[in-house]
C-alpha cells in the first residue's frame, strides 16, 4: 500500500460466519498468490481467529478498493491519508485499527481548546496528555515507550511537558467525558466524593458558584445529569494540579450554567497560571473560553488528525467552512452554514391541543411547578426555554403521559412518542433488530433517506445497543422515537453528546420528518442556534431551580428570546464570516449596546421590511417542529 493509506477492519462488523470471505477471494494481490487479506489466527491480539486482517504493506490502496465493495457487512475501509502526514501515528490501537496523528500542546496559564467530530481521537489525546496512555507511535505490537515518545517530540514544548509529567514533576486533574458513568465508579453521596478532591481549599466557592449545595448530601446515583456534570467540574477544578483536562463541560447544562463553568475555567487559568485543555462541541462557549484551538478531522473510528494550534475564531470558522487554510486541507465536502434571519412572526394553523393551567409538586413541597394554560398548533415550532431544575422535563413527561399533574388535566387523545433525557440501554440486541421492533420501515428507501442517513446510523446498525457510545445511543434514540407513528414527538435534549455536524444533521432530520408527516415535535435542548433554527414561538420558564418553576403562555420569538437572555444577562451577536451565533464578552461595547437596545439576540439591523419578508417566507414553508429548549 502507498505510505499515505491505511486499512481499517471493523471487528464489530466483520462476521465471517455469515459470509464466504468475498474480501479474500476477490482481492487482486491474493489472487496472484500474495497474502494480503488473511485470517487473524489463534494468536490474534484482537478479534476472533477467523476474522480478517489486511496487510498494509501489500494492499494496493484506495485506488483498488475491491475488498471494500465486496464485503457484505461494510466492515472494511481503505483510506488515503492526507499527504501532509509525513510521520507515523502518535498512537494506534491495533492491527487495522484506529490511528491518531498529532497531539494538542498544553500551554501554561492559557486555555487550549479542541474541536472536532466524535470518533477522531480527541479523548485519546487527552488520555495521553494525562499520562493514562503511553503512545505507541504506531507500533501497536509493542507497549508504548516514553523514551521513544520523547525522541519523537525532541526540541518541542510537548517533549518538555511529557518528560515533566512522567518524572512526576507535574500533576494532572481530568474531568471525564461521560459523567453518567460516575455512579458506577463511586458509591456514596456528593459531599463524600467532593471532600476527597478539595486540595486547593476552593471547594466551598465552587459548590456555591456551580449551585450544587442542594445535592451535597444526596447519593451520587440519585442526582440528575446536569448535577453530575457540575459535580464533575467541581471535583476536577478543586484539585491542586498543574494541568487540567476537561472533556466536554456543557452536556446537560443550561446556558447560564455553561457560562459559569466557562468563567471558572478561565479564572483558574488567568489568576493561578494553570494550564487548561478543554474538548468541547458548544461553539459559543468554546469561542468565549479558549485562547487557542486545535482542530480535529479524519474518518471517525478509522483515523484522526489534530492540527497545530490556531486562533479560536479562525479555527472555528475553518472547521465550519470545511477547509483548513494553513494545512491546505479540505476536511468536509460542504460547509456547515448558519441561516441568518429576522425573528419569525408566528402564523397560527389548526389547533393541535389546548391545555389548561396545570400544577405539579414533588414530595412535601420540595418542588412545585405551575404552567399557565395555552394552545399548541399543528406543526408549530414552539420553544420552551429556562434554566435546569425548573420543570421543563417534568412538563415533557406530563405531556408524554409519564407523569400526571396534581391539578388540571392533560388527557389528550393523541399518539405521543417520547425520548427521555437520560438514555438507559440494557437490552443485549443489535441496533437494526431494535429499530425493526419499532417499525417495518427500517431499510426501506424513504426511511433510510429521512432517518438513517442524516442520523449516521448505517455504521452502527449491526452493533449491540450496550456497546454504543453516548453519541451513538443518542442518535439511535432519536431514530427510534421518530420511527413511531405519532401526532406528537417529545424529545428531551436530543443534542447531548453529539458533535457540531451531528447536531446540524439531527436537527435537519427532526425538522424534515415533522414537515413531511405534518407532525409536531416537542424537544428540550440547550443549543441556542437550534432554538433559532426551529422555533416560531417561545414559552419561557422562570423561578428558583429545584424549588419552584413557572411557565408562561407562548409568545413571539423576539419577545421570548429577549426575556430569556435578559434573565441570564447574556447577549449574542453573529459572526461576520459564517453567521454563527457568538456570545458577546460581558461588558464589551457590543454587549452594552445590545442591552441598551433591549435586543439580546436579534439585533436592530432587522427592519420592518425584513420582518415582512420573513412572514411571507414562513407562510410558504411548512413549520417543522415543537422545540422545547432550556
Amino acid at each position: 500500500m502507498a505510505d499515505d493509506s491505511i486499512a481499517v477492519v471493523d471487528l464489530e462488523r466483520c462476521q465471517p460466519d455469515r459470509c464466504n470471505y468475498e474480501c479474500q477471494n476477490y482481492c487482486p494481490p491474493n489472487r496472484t498468490g500474495k497474502e494480503c487479506i488473511t485470517l487473524r489466527g489463534e494468536d490474534a491480539d484482537e478479534g476472533s481467529a477467523d476474522q480478517v486482517r489486511i496487510s498494509e504493506e501489500i494492499c494496493l490502496g484506495e485506488s483498488c478498493g475491491i475488498c471494500v465493495e465486496k464485503c457484505p457487512f461494510d466492515a472494511l475501509e481503505i483510506i488515503n491519508l492526507p499527504a501532509e502526514l509525513d510521520d507515523d501515528p502518535i498512537h494506534r490501537y491495533g492491527d487495522n485499527s484506529f490511528a491518531l496523528y498529532g497531539l494538542p500542546v498544553p500551554a501554561e496559564g492559557t486555555v487550549t481548546g479542541v474541536l472536532g467530530p466524535n470518533g477522531i481521537g480527541k479523548s485519546t489525546a487527552v488520555h495521553a496528555l494525562a499520562g493514562e496512555l503511553v503512545p505507541n507511535l504506531g507500533e501497536f505490537e509493542s507497549p508504548g515507550d516514553w523514551e521513544a515518545v520523547f525522541d519523537r517530540f525532541r526540541g518541542t514544548e510537548l517533549q518538555t511537558y511529557l518528560q515533566a509529567l512522567t518524572d512526576g514533576e507535574l500533576s494532572v486533574s481530568r474531568k471525564p467525558q461521560y459523567v453518567d458513568r460516575i455512579p458506577d465508579q463511586f458509591d456514596g453521596n456528593t459531599r463524600e466524593l467532593l471532600d476527597r478532591t478539595d486540595e486547593r481549599g476552593a471547594l466551598d466557592t465552587l459548590v456555591t458558584r456551580l449551585e450544587i449545595e442542594p445535592v451535597m448530601d444526596q447519593p451520587i446515583d440519585s442526582i440528575s445529569g446536569g448535577e453530575l456534570q457540575r459535580v464533575a467540574i467541581a471535583a476536577c477544578l478543586a484539585r491542586d494540579a498543574d494541568f487540567y483536562f476537561l472533556d466536554e463541560i456543557t452536556p446537560y447544562l443550561d446556558i447560564g450554567q455553561r457560562m459559569t463553568a466557562a468563567r471558572l475555567v478561565r479564572e483558574l487559568a488567568a489568576e493561578e497560571d494553570k494550564s487548561m485543555l478543554v474538548v468541547e462541541h458548544d461553539l459559543a462557549i468554546l469561542d468565549l473560553l479558549a485562547d487557542s484551538l486545535h482542530v480535529g478531522y479524519g474518518e471517525p473510528n478509522a483515523y484522526g488528525v489534530l492540527t497545530d494550534p490556531k486562533s479560536v475564531r479562525s479555527g472555528i470558522n475553518e472547521y465550519l467552512q470545511g477547509y483548513l487554510d494553513n494545512e491546505n486541507m479540505r476536511i468536509r465536502p460542504e460547509p456547515i452554514t448558519f441561516e441568518e434571519h429576522a425573528p419569525r412572526v408566528a402564523t397560527h394553523g389548526d389547533t393541535l391541543v389546548e391545555y389548561p393551567t396545570i400544577e405539579k409538586s414533588y414530595g412535601d413541597g420540595e418542588f412545585s411547578l405551575s404552567v399557565e394554560g395555552g394552545t399548541i398548533y399543528e406543526s408549530e415550532v414552539l420553544g420552551i426555554v429556562g434554566p435546569n431544575g425548573i420543570g421543563k422535563s417534568t412538563l415533557a413527561k406530563m405531556f408524554a403521559g409519564q407523569l400526571h399533574p396534581d391539578s388540571g388535566s392533560l388527557d389528550f387523545e393523541l399518539d405521543i412518542a417520547y425520548k427521555p433525557q437520560y438514555i438507559e440501554i440494557d437490552q443485549p440486541m443489535r441496533v437494526d433488530a431494535f429499530l425493526r421492533s419499532i417499525t417495518d420501515e427500517v431499510g426501506r428507501s424513504y426511511w433510510n433517506t429521512e432517518i438513517a442517513q442524516p442520523l449516521q446510523l448505517e455504521p452502527i446498525m449491526e452493533q449491540h445497543l450496550t456497546d454504543l457510545s453516548g453519541g451513538e445511543r443518542q442518535r439511535v434514540a432519536i431514530a427510534a422515537t421518530l420511527s413511531e407513528d405519532a401526532d406528537l414527538y417529545v424529545l428531551d435534549e436530543p443534542s447531548a453528546h453529539l458533535d457540531v455536524e451531528q447536531r446540524v444533521q439531527a436537527t435537519t432530520a427532526i425538522r424534515r420528518y415533522a414537515e413531511n408527516h405534518d407532525s409536531t415535535v416537542m424537544a428540550i435542548d440547550h443549543d441556542i442556534y437550534l432554538i433559532d433554527l426551529l422555533a416560531d414561538r417561545l414559552m419561557v420558564f422562570d423561578g428558583e431551580p429545584a424549588v419552584d418553576g413557572y411557565a408562561s403562555q407562548p409568545q413571539e420569538m423576539r419577545d421570548g428570546m429577549n426575556e430569556f437572555l435578559a434573565d441570564l444577562d447574556i447577549t449574542f451577536r453573529r459572526d461576520e464570516r459564517t453567521g454563527r451565533p457568538r456570545i458577546n464578552k460581558p461588558g464589551s461595547q457590543k454587549d452594552s449596546t445590545q442591552k441598551r437596545a433591549g435586543e439580546y439576540y436579534y439585533t436592530s439591523q432587522w427592519t420592518s421590511q425584513d420582518q415582512s419578508d420573513q412572514i411571507r417566507s414562513d407562510q410558504i414553508r411548512s413549520p417543522a417542529a415543537l422545540l422545547c429548549v432550556g
